[in-house]
């Protein structure tokens, strides 16, 4: 049997996911938990062979924290970390953190079955798109990798100098990726469109 621990905040959801994982014969779940950090203590010593990880987590608790405790002290446990949020980080955070693959609750052609086999199978299931977001007149698609870097400073209340700094760019390219921002998205003022994003889940500033 394939022991496996559910991460998920939401308890229905965390009910809805075990009932698809107790349809699968060769896995028993051991654990529901809500806080991710719980799993990383839940995961010490009881040969735990795979883990669902929510990103957002009770008490903000990061899941893509957790999953990274979890695979340097148990490097075997496999590590499906998931999500229901476009926050265009998470994938990578989650290779960086060392996932063994990645899946959107409500959005790609990989169901929960597909991909917890496949990974079991030491196939590393990433989703192919990212969750379509529409920030204003512009869908995120439309946005140039560096102009989502300068959003998410934006996002997280930094100057524009601090920007450049951090970015390693010249206070004028920022100013130029910010102009750009605001022209495809059609919004006045960058508060309108960092509000918008995180509105619609699309950066998250805590994670």
């Amino acid at each position: 049997m394939i022991r496996t621990i559910v991460v998920e905040d939401s308890k229905l959801v965390g009910h809805a996911l075990v009932d698809r994982l107790n349809d699968m014969p060769e896995i028993e779940v051991v654990a529901m938990l809500e806080n991710a950090a719980n799993s990383v203590v839940a995961c010490t010593g009881r040969n735990i062979d795979l883990v669902l990880m929510d990103v957002c987590t009770l008490n903000d608790e990061s899941g893509l924290e957790a999953t990274s405790r979890i695979k340097r002290d148990s490097p075997s446990t496999k590590v499906i970390v998931m999500t229901s949020m476009p926050e265009y980080t998470f994938p990578e955070k989650a290779r960086l953190a060392g996932a063994d693959s990645f899946w959107y609750k409500d959005y790609g052609n990989s169901g929960l079955s597909d991909v917890v086999r496949r990974t079991l199978a030491d196939e590393s299931v990433w989703p192919e798109n990212m969750p379509p977001v529409t920030l204003g007149l512009a869908r995120s698609q439309e946005l140039t990798a560096r102009e989502l870097d300068v959003l998410r400073e934006l996002a997280l209340g930094r100057s524009y100098e601090d920007i450049g700094k951090n970015l390693g760019v010249s206070l004028n390219t920022v100013k130029f990726h910010i102009r750009n921002l605001l022209v495809k998205t059609g919004f006045k003022t960058t508060l309108q469109l960092v509000v918008e994003a995180v509105d619609k889940r699309f950066v998250l500033p805590k994670y």
